[in-house]
C-alpha cells in the first residue's frame, strides 16, 4: 500500500501513532491499578519490543527506495528513542511528533486530559532544551505548538484576547528559530483562537461529547465546570472551519458546515491577514523567509541562556562565529532582560521584532513589553591576532 501511494506521487508520510505498532507478546489486559472506569495499559504497546524491528522493514523495503519526507507520531517518546529513530545514517523516520510540552498544563496526579493546571515557563524551558541538545548532531525535531488534537496555540500558551496579535508573532518566533522544522496548522498563520461553543450540541468530538456525559451525567460534575474544561481543552477548538473571510461561514462553504464556525470570523480571518502588511500572516513570511536566508537559524547549535528567568525565554543560536539570540516574553508583564556577561559580541543586527525597535537601543539590557519578541543577528569578537615578539639575549 505504501508503493501504490509514493507511485501515485505523494511526497511521503505521517505515521499516526507509529510506534504503537509493536505489542507485548500474548496480548496481556492492563492492571487495574485505579478506580477510574479506564486503565492505562501503554506499557503493552507504547514502544514495544520489536518496534525499531519493524520500522527498519518499512525503510528497507520501502523508504529508502524513494526521495521523500517521514513524520511519526509518536506519544511517551524519549529523546533516547527519538535519537534512534531520526538519526541521519543509522535512523528510520525524518523526525517524529513528541508530546511532552503538550502536557505542560496537564495534573499529572491524575490520568485525565481534563484535569487541568497553569502550565510554567520553566516547565517549557525545561523540555524543550533537553529536546534541542539531546537530538543536536544525533537526531532532528519537529517543531509544533498546534495540530488537529490540541486547543489553539495563542489561546493556550498566549494571549487570545488584547495581546492575540502580539502573542501569535511571539509563538512564530519561538518554533521559527529553534533547531528542527517548525509545523504551522492551519489558521495558525492567522491566530485563530479557541472556541467557546455554549452548548455541548455544538461540539462535534466524540471524545468531547462522552467526556460530557461522564462527568455531568454520572459524576454529577456542574455543567459549566464541564464546558470550562471543554473550552480549554477539546479537539473541536482545533476543528473548526478555517476562516478565510467575514462572508457567511468565513468563505468555508455555500452550504451548511459540520461544525459551526467560530463566532470570530468577521474580525480574524485570511481575507484580513492578506489585506494587512503588519498581520501575522505577513509575519510568518518574513519568518520562513529568514530562515532562506541565514543557515544558523537552520543549523546552528541552541543553547538556552537565563534559564531561572520566569518570564523570560532566551537562548542563543551558534554557527561558526555567527550567532543569534532570541528573546522571548511570554508574558503580559514588562520583565527585564540582561544579556549575561559571557555571550560578547561585535556587532549586531535586529532580524525581526513584533514591535518596533530602535535599532541602536543596547542590547544589554532591555525591558520588555508584553509578550515581545526580538531576534538578533551578532558576530563573536574577533580573537586577537598572535603577536610574535622578537626576543634579544
Amino acid at each position: 500500500m505504501m508503493h501504490w501511494w509514493l507511485k501515485k506521487g505523494i511526497d511521503g508520510f505521517r505515521m499516526d501513532v507509529i510506534n504503537m505498532i509493536s505489542k507485548a507478546p500474548g496480548l496481556p489486559d492492563a492492571p487495574v491499578v485505579t478506580s477510574d472506569r479506564y486503565q492505562f495499559g501503554g506499557q503493552y504497546f507504547i514502544h514495544g519490543p520489536r518496534l525499531l524491528e519493524f520500522l527498519q522493514e518499512m525503510k528497507q523495503e520501502v523508504l529508502s527506495n524513494y526521495d521523500i519526507f517521514t513524520v511519526g507520531e509518536m506519544p511517551l517518546v524519549t529523546t533516547e528513542h527519538a535519537v534512534d529513530i531520526t538519526h541521519e545514517e543509522t535512523g528510520h523516520l525524518n523526525m517524529l511528533f513528541q508530546f511532552e510540552h503538550m502536557d505542560l498544563d496537564r495534573d499529572r496526579a491524575n490520568s485525565s486530559k481534563w484535569d487541568l493546571k497553569p502550565w510554567d515557563l520553566l516547565d517549557l524551558k525545561r523540555v524543550m532544551t533537553r529536546w534541542q541538545k539531546d537530538l543536536e548532531d544525533k537526531g532532528w525535531n519537529s517543531l509544533y505548538l498546534s495540530n488537529h488534537d490540541q486547543p489553539r496555540a495563542v489561546s493556550r500558551f498566549g494571549d487570545d484576547g488584547r495581546y492575540r496579535v502580539e502573542s501569535a508573532k511571539l509563538l512564530a518566533t519561538f518554533l521559527h528559530m529553534l533547531h528542527g522544522t517548525p509545523y504551522v496548522y492551519q489558521g495558525e498563520e492567522i491566530g485563530m483562537t479557541n472556541v467557546r461553543f455554549e452548548s455541548i450540541e455544538d461540539y462535534r468530538d466524540i471524545e468531547t461529547r462522552n467526556m460530557y456525559r461522564e462527568f455531568v451525567e454520572e459524576k454529577g460534575v456542574d455543567p459549566q465546570v464541564v464546558m470550562s474544561m471543554i473550552h480549554a481543552r477539546s479537539r473541536d477548538n482545533a476543528r473548526t472551519p478555517m476562516q478565510w473571510d467575514a462572508g457567511e461561514h468565513a468563505g468555508f462553504t455555500t452550504g451548511t458546515p459540520w461544525i459551526r464556525v467560530n463566532p470570530n470570523y468577521p474580525t480574524i480571518n485570511a481575507a484580513q491577514a492578506l489585506a494587512d502588511p503588519n498581520s501575522i500572516f505577513a509575519y510568518y513570511q518574513q519568518l520562513i523567509r529568514l530562515r532562506k536566508e541565514h543557515p544558523v537559524i537552520v543549523y546552528g547549535n541552541y543553547d538556552l541562556i537565563l534559564d531561572a528567568h520566569a518570564e523570560v525565554y532566551a537562548f542563543t543560536r551558534t554557527l561558526d562565529d555567527e550567532r543569534l539570540l532570541v528573546i522571548l516574553n511570554f508574558t503580559r508583564n514588562t520583565p527585564v532582560f540582561a544579556l549575561p556577561t559571557h555571550i560578547p559580541f561585535s556587532d549586531k543586527e535586529l532580524l525581526i521584532s513584533n514591535y518596533e525597535v530602535d535599532p541602536a537601543e543596547d542590547i544589554r539590557l532591555l525591558t520588555l513589553r508584553p509578550f515581545e519578541a526580538r531576534v538578533y543577528r551578532t558576530l563573536k569578537p574577533e580573537k586577537s591576532p598572535l603577536r610574535i615578539e622578537p626576543v634579544f639575549p
